[in-house]
């Protein structure tokens, strides 16, 4: 790729970033978009309405980005958790890590760099007729001494990284544990999930499960709740509440017909009234989910699981982290999600379909990889024009146009790539919800380890390698040729990666203000509902995209770092932009329906410890192939140091991501006893696990008999 085809590809994204930007501005104010662009506002009746015209809302101004800049740490945390204070601590992180990245990279590598000539020469008169790779390690002179000013980065770079992930880790972990201790009692805390529950003949599960904790932890027990089978109840639920939607979409639109004729399409037979028919319907469902309760509430429904709630904290995680019975099968303990984030799905399922849906989700990933192949060979032949005119003689004409050659290699190829990889995170999410988690924060943990990983293998290596699966394989089944094949394919990509950074990097983020999708829905919808604000559905952030760009674009800039310094400065535009755009939608889009206490932090730790891990390699084959031995001596101390500064992190603040230490639960619950409040709690407590398909459920007008629950809650 040439510097034009490059400043091509910035020049539409610039664009497309700043007409984002202005429609935006503009959008946002006006009070039929309140619903897309601040649905947590809405929901939160925060939301100033405006009635009449005022021409300000025509004008677009930066007024959104200050709003989204004043907020401090502390005041994010409270309205959306501390998930999103580590995401935003992420972009922090990674704006700290590449300031200096790339302040070594632009003011000292890239100089050393362009004055090489192992390429070619500069051409300053013509300057953006260049190869990119003129600006890479590549231009550098075989067994140059300058080399060394490329190891010394190297070495810089990853001890600045490691001490900012050590400060990072330490940082996030006192805020989890603060944030535990500024919590109120919540029910996840005090409860455990219990499965593989034994049952003796003639007992129940509820029997079994309150026998044996009254028995073993008589002083800690408090209470359980037995799980059922639920899927049946839960579909007829689902049912009754589409059909009261369109009830009362009925009831409340004047000019909706009421009446229609019973046969033949509507067109013949008796007219029917509408209302009265949905009514009954209404009224026939909930007899039907009353009677699905009962049945599901019987023994016979009862899964071998329970969860069991304990007095205090530091009682339940006893029961947690011991062996409960001498046969290791039976009474397994794990930690309760909570109640609003448990994926009650899993209960309906057997464990021999758990166990076929996890063989299920290995093979459908591979064959995902697989067929994720073709996009990467289509993007490989529009990189490369020699190639594209093989392909396709007839376009010879048109590619010979400089303006489409610019548009074709430097835009056209990421931008494929990127609409491909945006149906990734829903199918990664759907595999890992059949994976068998019980929450809904685990299975997007799940996603976001998937989509990661995804990423890498297809973006990164498949891109890198740029050849068959078999080609890809033969790399990796030689791993001491890894390091020699990395160094000569990786920099001959960095052109690629460098349009990739800004289109999916500028363009996508800046989409994600826009938010292009809600909008078009928001416009379809409009003329068939009305709508209130009790029906806004306020979004949760979808942690399990964008987290694993974020750090896909980190190991990009640490592996570039000293290969293409050039990708430095486009990364850095991209995490400001993240910045700002991030915190706006944390502040009035999205609402946090889940809270993980920052457990997506050792995710990110991983990713750059491998980033950099990644890096050395390459750099040990690049020193070699540049004839300098004596670097790629040098160079292999790196990853065993930074691989024993992971175990030490591993050891010192992992654990805390795991569990609380009992310092911390003795702490809290003798904090609670001084508590007005906790007899109303312990009365909350008995039935916070309750499944919300066995709750009462009536919409209907006519309350009676028929539609009253037929066992209390305390029952069930």
């Amino acid at each position: 790729m040439i510097v034009s085809a490059l400043l091509t590809s910035v020049g539409i994204n610039l664009s497309l970033c700043i007409l984002f930007f202005i429609l935006y501005s503009v959008l946002r104010k006006q009070p039929g978009n309140f619903g897309v662009y601040a649905p947590r506002l809405v929901a939160d009746g925060k939301s100033k309405r405006s009635s009449g015209f005022n021409l300000d809302r025509l004008i677009p101004n930066p007024g959104w980005v200050r709003n989204a800049w004043q907020p401090s740490e502390e005041e994010l945390l409270s309205t959306s958790g501390l998930d999103a204070v580590v995401f935003m601590r992420i972009i922090i992180f990674s704006l700290r890590v590449f300031a200096i990245a790339g302040f070594i990279g632009v003011f000292i590598l890239l100089p050393v760099n362009c004055s090489g000539d192992q390429l070619q020469d500069i051409d300053f008169a013509n300057f953006t007729s260049n190869s990119l790779d003129v600006f890479s390690i590549s231009n550098v002179n075989n067994g140059s001494k300058r080399l060394w000013v490329h190891f010394s980065a190297i070495y810089v770079l990853t001890f600045s990284v490691c001490c900012l992930l050590y400060y990072e880790y330490k940082y996030v972990s006192s805020k989890r544990i603060a944030y535990f201790y500024l919590s109120k009692p919540q029910p996840h805390q005090f409860t455990i999930l219990v499965s593989n529950i034994p049952v003796s003949m003639g007992s129940s599960v509820s029997n079994s499960a309150e026998s044996f904790f009254t028995e073993y932890h008589p002083s800690t027990y408090l209470s359980h709740v037995v799980v059922h089978r639920t899927n049946k109840l839960q579909d007829l639920i689902n049912d009754g509440k589409k059909l009261y939607k369109r009830l009362l979409h009925l009831q409340t639109e004047p000019t909706k017909p009421k009446f229609r004729r019973d046969s033949c399409c509507g067109l013949f037979g008796h007219k029917v009234n509408l209302v009265d028919q949905y009514e009954r319907k209404l009224e026939d469902l909930e007899e039907n989910v009353r009677l699905e309760q009962s049945d599901a509430s019987m023994e016979g429904e009862e899964v071998r699981a329970a969860f069991v709630s304990f007095k205090s904290r530091y009682g339940a995680a006893v029961a947690l982290n011991m062996q409960q019975s001498i046969n290791p099968t039976q009474w397994l303990t794990e930690q309760a999600p909570e109640p609003h984030d448990v994926y009650w799905p899993f209960f309906s399922s057997s464990f021999m379909r758990r166990w076929i849906s996890k063989l299920v989700v290995v093979l459908a990933s591979i064959l995902l990889t697989i067929l994720f192949l073709l996009p990467v060979i289509l993007v490989q032949g529009l990189a490369n024009l020699s190639q594209l005119e093989v392909w396709f003689p007839s376009l010879k004409s048109i590619l010979a146009k400089r303006f489409v050659s610019q548009v074709v290699t430097g835009y056209l190829p990421s931008l494929i790539l990127q609409m491909f990889i945006k149906v990734v995170p829903p199918i990664m999410k759907f595999l890992s919800s059949i994976q068998g988690y019980i929450a809904y924060s685990e299975i997007v943990k799940s996603a976001c380890n998937k989509v990661l990983w995804f990423t890498v293998w297809n973006i990164f290596f498949a891109n890198t390698l740029s050849g068959s699966v078999l080609y890809q394989l033969n790399v990796f089944l030689e791993p001491k040729n890894i390091p020699a094949k990395l160094a000569v394919l990786v920099p001959a990509q960095a052109s690629f990666f460098i349009a990739y950074v800004v289109t999916s990097g500028w363009a996508s983020t800046s989409s994600e203000l826009f938010r292009i999708l809600p909008f078009i829905w928001s416009l379809i919808q409009k003329p068939f509902s009305k709508s209130t604000d009790d029906e806004f559905k306020v979004p949760t952030f979808p942690y399990h995209a964008d987290l694993p760009k974020v750090l896909f674009f980190g190991l990009l800039g640490i592996i570039y770092f000293f290969l293409a310094p050039l990708i430095l400065p486009f990364l850095l535009v991209y995490l400001c932009l993240g910045y700002i755009i991030y915190r706006n939608q944390f502040i009035k889009v999205y609402s946090s329906k889940y809270e993980t206490g920052g457990k997506f932090w050792p995710i990110v730790h991983n990713s750059m410890i491998f980033s950099l891990v990644l890096m050395h390699a390459i750099a040990f084959g690049i020193f070699t192939l540049k004839q300098l031995p004596l670097a790629s001596t040098l160079i292999f101390p790196l990853p065993i140091l930074t691989l024993l500064f992971n175990e030490y992190c591993r050891k010192r603040f992992l654990p805390i991501f795991i569990a609380f230490s009992a310092e911390s639960l003795i702490k809290k619950d003798r904090e609670d006893c001084n508590d007005p409040k906790m007899a109303e709690f312990w009365e909350e407590l008995a039935c916070a696990y309750q499944d919300p398909a066995l709750s009462p459920f009536q919409y209907s007008a006519n309350p009676n008999g028929r539609t009253s629950p037929l066992l209390s809650p305390a029952e069930i």
